[in-house]
């Protein structure tokens, strides 16, 4: 499952490629204060930050299990 939330985050995470990306874009927004931030706006960067997200929590999951692993 790492693998696949690490595909995604490259693909829909990252998307559009050119000329910024969507998610690097509403993050500069949001820096600078959210002026003129629109509902679709927050929905687009919710949208493209959930596999980044998800990718986090799974690296952190997979942290923890080899810590366990490791003690054990």
């Amino acid at each position: 499952q790492l693998l696949t939330w690490f595909l995604i985050s490259l693909t829909l995470g990252l998307a559009p490629f050119q000329p910024e990306s969507h998610i690097v874009g509403k993050i500069r927004w949001v820096a600078g204060g959210v002026i003129g931030m629109t509902g679709m706006d927050w929905f687009d960067l919710v949208f493209h930050g959930f596999p980044w997200l998800f990718l986090a929590y799974w690296l952190v999951k997979a942290g923890f299990e080899m810590v366990k692993g490791a003690k054990a």
